[in-house]
């Protein structure tokens, strides 16, 4: 299962920054899920650290509860980094102790140069060297 996770454009408690950690993660990397029962904003809040021991986000409030009762029943979940994303990250979970495996990499798309014909700009004649 997917998970795109939020709150990575907080600052942590140490003043570390978790979109820094993210780029760090490399896909495949195991990350951690923490239950926070103290959260003051989110008794059921659920933090994903990475494998260097800093934190990068939480679980969205809509995925918590479940994952978070699923974890209290004693059942084993895993986690991996996914992806990088623009304002955070995606992780990939499974249950039962299962190892999650990386979807196939999508092909990246390539941006086209920005060229325009009619843009009114001519570079000036450079003549040969003699």
């Amino acid at each position: 299962m997917n998970l795109a996770v939020v709150g990575a454009i907080h600052e942590n408690k140490d003043r570390s920054n978790r979109l820094f950690e993210i780029r760090l993660c490399v896909p495949g990397e195991a990350v951690d899920l923490i239950p926070e029962p103290k959260n003051p904003f989110d008794p059921s809040a659920i933090a994903v650290w990475s494998m260097r021991g800093v934190q990068i986000s939480y679980l969205s409030a809509e995925r918590c509860g479940w994952i978070g009762s699923r974890m209290a029943q004693g059942e084993e979940i895993r986690a991996i980094f996914q992806e990088a994303t623009k304002g955070g990250a995606i992780i990939r979970i499974s249950f039962s102790g299962i190892d999650p495996v990386l979807p196939p990499a999508r092909p990246r798309e390539l941006q086209p140069c920005p060229h325009d014909d009619e843009s009114g700009f001519y570079p000036d004649y450079i003549p040969p060297d003699d």
